[in-house]
């Protein structure tokens, strides 16, 4: 059901699908969606809980890489733009489920979304700090600037295609974009020893 879902999204680019949507896509009935999930709001939570959970382990096993902080971060910056890329629902459920769904909601977002992101830069901008890569960085700025640029470029997409006549996320945007956000935030962050050292 969760599949079905997902793929529902993606195809309507859109999170307005119905319960019996998802039960014919999936060949389930109405009722045993309901069942599992209670409501639509359920299944959805479900859903990003899902696709979530795969995003925080692979945030755990970059943290244990034996590699400068310098490089996971770059990985990091590149593994969110393609996760967004790759559920291009995922923001638009974030802001749903965070700001207009049934109370309870958004405390369960912030649970296994938000809490666990902003310990793992909290981790990761400690690392840098404390091998000389980076400078002192508040996480929760950090969060901030990264999440709402990365958020912005798919949440905000059909407003700028209307003023400027850009086109989908495509997997070319993404590369371009991962270069800029890149080079955006390690110019803000690296010191000036591991600016020198990343210029080759």
């Amino acid at each position: 059901m969760l599949v079905a879902a997902s793929e529902l999204m993606i195809e309507r680019s859109s999170i307005e699908i119905s319960l019996s949507d998802i039960a014919q896509k999936s060949g389930a009935n109405a009722a045993l969606v309901k069942y599992h999930f209670g409501n639509k709001d359920g299944l959805l939570l479900a859903l990003l809980a899902r696709d979530a959970a795969t995003e925080m382990s692979n945030l755990e096993y970059l943290l244990a890489q034996p590699i400068t902080a310098t490089a996971k971060l770059k990985l990091h910056i590149a593994g969110i733009i393609r996760a967004y890329h790759r559920f291009p629902y995922m923001n638009r459920l974030i802001h749903y489920l965070l700001h207009e769904s049934v109370a309870g909601s958004a405390d369960e977002v912030s649970k296994f979304f938000v809490a666990p992101l902003l310990d793992f830069h909290r981790r990761l901008l400690d690392e840098g700090v404390s091998r000389g890569e980076f400078r002192q960085t508040d996480p929760v700025l950090f969060y901030t600037s990264l999440i709402g640029a990365c958020d912005h470029l798919f949440f905000g997409r059909h407003a700028m295609s209307r003023a400027t006549g850009v086109g989908p996320v495509t997997d070319e945007v993404c590369r371009q974009y991962i270069k800029h956000m890149e080079t955006l935030i390690c110019g803000g962050i690296l010191t000036q020893a591991e600016e020198a050292a990343a210029a080759g």
